[in-house]
């Protein structure tokens, strides 16, 4: 009887192992082949689609080497201090971000802004190296439009991975970087702590190893309570960073979407695009 009894939870703990593994099996494979769909979530504009702003902008329509084509708006303050290429986060469209910088473009900034490939109007494959090489075509096309000696190089959330690279690869005046992380893995980990996340992931989006390249300011911004992007993450980063040449602003039960709410943040932004 006692046999017995050992057999069927011996038989039972196998089972419970094969599931465990199988179901670990199965969420790793899922983060490897669908990382894309929790990484980016865009929405997408007819290609026809009229834009609606309070404040005066340009649209334009960027074509790149492999066939893919970028859209940007370009937002022009009545009397710039100057020029913000602003690099947005993972969810939305144009017409969402656009309504968002126009706190920027109220404090007398011109704002250009683009949608990454397959977002908005903007399509073609998406991948780390293709963002890399947009981005840089866009801020190159900027430089045709304003005096490149006054761009102030603004990332928020994911787009702080493709600002740390422009930055480190061109001289902007300066860099800002609004709730940023210290590479993609550093965050998955955080997330998903019991997966190989490194091995995992195909974009990397590496701002620790950029950001030792940055030779401009670094005004770093992050809620202590960001859900989305640990503030750890940040404050490594900005570890990394020239403390000469950097700051880090603390912004107290500030959450990932919310800083703009909080006075602290205004007031150093400010401070900080204005020096």
């Amino acid at each position: 009887m006692l046999n017995t009894a050992l057999n069927l939870l011996k038989s039972k703990l196998k089972r419970t192992i094969v599931f465990v593994l199988a179901l670990y099996l199965m969420i790793g494979s899922a983060l490897y082949f669908f990382q894309e769909k929790l990484l980016f979530l865009p929405t997408t504009l007819p290609q026809d689609y009229s834009y609606k702003f309070a404040h005066k902008f340009e649209e334009y329509f960027l074509s790149t080497k492999d066939g893919a084509r970028i859209n940007a708006l370009y937002f022009e303050a009545e009397n710039p201090k100057g020029t913000i290429f602003y690099l947005h986060g993972n969810a939305g469209d144009l017409q969402r971000w656009g309504n968002i910088v126009s706190y920027l473009v109220n404090w007398n900034y011109n704002v250009y802004i683009m949608d990454y490939r397959t977002y908005g109007k903007s399509f073609g494959e998406l991948s780390e190296a293709n963002m890399y090489d947009d981005t840089q075509m866009c801020y190159e096309h900027l430089k045709m439009l304003t005096n490149s000696e006054e761009i102030i190089v603004f990332g928020r959330s994911l787009g702080t991975g493709l600002a740390t690279h422009i930055s480190a690869k061109n001289n902007p005046k300066k860099l800002v970087l609004e709730t940023p992380y210290l590479n993609i893995a550093d965050v998955a980990k955080h997330r998903f702590p019991i997966f190989p996340v490194k091995r995992l992931l195909k974009y990397q989006f590496p701002s620790d190893k950029y950001i030792a390249e940055v030779s401009c300011s670094v005004a770093i911004f992050h809620g202590t309570s960001d859900l989305v992007v640990p503030y750890e993450s940040g404050k490594k980063l900005y570890d990394l960073t020239n403390k000469a040449n950097s700051i880090l602003i603390t912004i107290d039960e500030g959450e990932h979407n919310n800083l703009i709410e909080f006075t602290e943040y205004q007031e150093n932004l400010k401070s900080f695009l204005e020096q």
